[in-house]
Formats: C-alpha cells, structure tokens, sequence
C-alpha cells in the first residue's frame, strides 16, 4: 500500500528550482534511500515531504490524503516524524525532556499527558542506549550523541514516515552498523511503516536501504532498487563523481 506520494512537486527559490517535478512513490514498510550530490535538493525534498516549505506545483499525499498545504505542525501527528543533519536539541532542556517533546506532538499526542511523555522517553533512552545521559542537559553532549537523541526524539513520535537527513554523519563504521540494524530493528518493532534517509555513507545505504531515488540539480534520474540504481552510469557519474570508463584508468 501506498504511503507517500509526490505528484510533479516543484520549489523554487526566486529563479532557482530546487526540487523540479519530482514525483515518487514509498510503500508502506519499505526503507529507501534518498542520495545525491551536495544541491541536488535532497534537504528541499524532505523539507517539502514534512512542510517546512510548500511547493509552487504539484502535491504532497500522505496515505490518501491531500497535504500539500499543511504545516509541519499538522503533518506530525498524522504520522510524519523527522530527523535533521544538524542536530536541533533544546540545550537547556535534559536529554529525557527533549526526548519526551517528540513524544507530546507526536502521532499519539493527544493522548498523552506530560507525565506519560517522560514515561514514552525513559523507553526510547533504554532502547538507544542514552540511560547514562539522561538527566544531561541536551547542549552537554557529544555531537554523535546529540545525533542519537534526535533519532531517539523522532522515535517518540511514533511515526509512519520517518525521514532521516544525514543522521549518520560522522559516526565511526562500527557505529554506522549498529545504527542501521537498531533502525531496521525498531521500525519493525515499533511498526513504524518506513524510513527513509538521505545519506552520503554509502555503508549506509547499502546496508538500510531498499530502494534509492538519486536526486540531480533537483529532478530525480534514477528510482530503482539499491544496488542496481548505484551501479547505474548516470549515478556514478553525478554522485560517485567519475564516469563508468574512468574505473579503467
């Protein structure tokens, strides 16, 4: 079943067309993987995807339903979570409150009061391993777990669509592994039906994702399963950086 669709979705920022007519398809339960070179509008898209911006044409469905118009603020209980590349923590707050945040305006927020939303945060701190950060003050901690706790505050939402953007930068490999298998893991569990990401970690990629749409100065040129869209000559051109013939050199 089709969860997100994109219909011939533009934006454009004075005369410069970040994300142009894209259209897309994401299933429920599918993890994909949205790549491409630095200003092929991966950010815009998702921005886009979760309402941050609208766009100029096309439209933004969100399982049967129109959303185009709505702002981020509509589209999160209905079940659209979001990570960011730079983390945004509320560095006063404890890692603990952060977390709970995501729980209150989230898909079962109106069913929580604050009491039940610490109690949502101390599970998903169990569950990423932060139980020895949890009174921190969010500002205290290291960029990589910083990293952590916006995945962890995302998870809080309890989303259907979890849109993860570059939340992997800067992880050592081992950690990269780990990372991924506690995603596919929780999405499961959790019935979360998808999460997609923007990754330039190829071991990411590879190792989440089962499809992958490649983005290039904002049209999409490849939607295909993984192994065979990176394989694909347009894509390691754009994105890899060389064309196919210059393996041989």
């Amino acid at each position: 079943m089709v969860l997100l669709q994109l219909e011939n979705v533009t934006k454009r920022f004075g005369g410069l067309v970040a994300v142009n007519r894209v259209s897309l398809e994401i299933e429920e339960g599918a993890f994909v993987g949205i790549v491409g070179p630095n200003g092929s509008g991966k950010t815009t898209l998702f921005n886009v995807i979760n309402g941050v911006f609208f766009p100029e044409e096309g439209k933004v469905i969100f399982r049967g339903r129109e959303i185009t118009r709505f702002p981020s603020f509509k589209r999160a209980p209905l079940g659209i979570g979001r990570t960011f590349q730079i983390p945004r923590p509320f560095a006063s707050a404890t890692v603990r409150e952060n977390i709970a945040v995501g729980a209150m305006f989230g898909s079962q927020g109106h069913q929580l009061n604050v009491d039940r939303s610490l109690e949502v945060a101390d599970e998903i701190i169990k569950r990423v391993d932060l139980t020895a950060h949890r009174d921190k003050p969010a500002g205290a901690l290291t960029p990589v777990e910083k990293k952590l706790m916006e995945i962890a505050r995302a998870l809080a939402m309890k989303p259907r669509l979890l849109l993860m953007d570059e939340a992997m930068a800067g992880m050592h490999p081992n950690d990269i592994d780990q990372m991924v298998a506690f995603i596919k893991r929780v999405a499961s569990e959790e019935n979360i039906a998808i999460v997609a990401m923007v990754e330039h970690i190829m071991r990411a990629v590879i190792g989440l994702a089962e499809k992958v749409i490649v983005l290039h100065q904002g049209s999409k040129i490849v939607d295909a399963p993984t192994r065979e869209a990176l394989q694909d000559p347009r894509v390691v051109e754009v994105y890899l950086g060389r064309r196919p013939e210059d393996e041989e050199c």
